[in-house]
């Protein structure tokens, strides 16, 4: 089973979030805040990483460049409302995978984290 950590501050995209991918068989696990979650990823290793840029206490950029010193092959989608050309390419070179612009719809997210996940 894959195990999928959410970085997101928005209790409701986490609670859709959790619902939905918890019925296509993904375990869950989830972070409020930007220390939180990097706290996790120090701790556990996690299958897929949906992280949102801007969170309480730590932005989502120091997160995924923590991701990327201890473990290379962990995906990170970005999922935020940052929708400028640089801020994307910021994200990217944090070491995000992908990068899905708020609002998205569940279906997109889904194939994104079944194409990221058999590369």
């Amino acid at each position: 089973m894959m195990h999928i950590l959410i970085v997101e501050d928005e209790i409701g995209i986490i609670q859709f979030l959790k619902q939905g991918l918890e019925e296509e068989g993904y375990k869950i696990t989830f972070a409020t805040d930007g220390l939180q979650g990097f706290e996790l990823i120090q701790k556990e290793k996690f299958d897929l990483i949906l992280l949102d840029w801007m969170l309480p206490k730590m932005t989502g950029l120091k997160p995924c460049k923590a991701v990327r010193l201890k473990d290379n092959s962990t995906p990170i989608i970005f999922l935020t409302a940052k929708d400028t050309l640089q801020e994307t390419i910021e994200g990217l070179k944090a070491g995000a995978n992908d990068y899905i612009r708020k609002p998205f719809g569940f279906d997109e997210l889904t194939e994104r984290i079944i194409t990221i996940s058999t590369i």
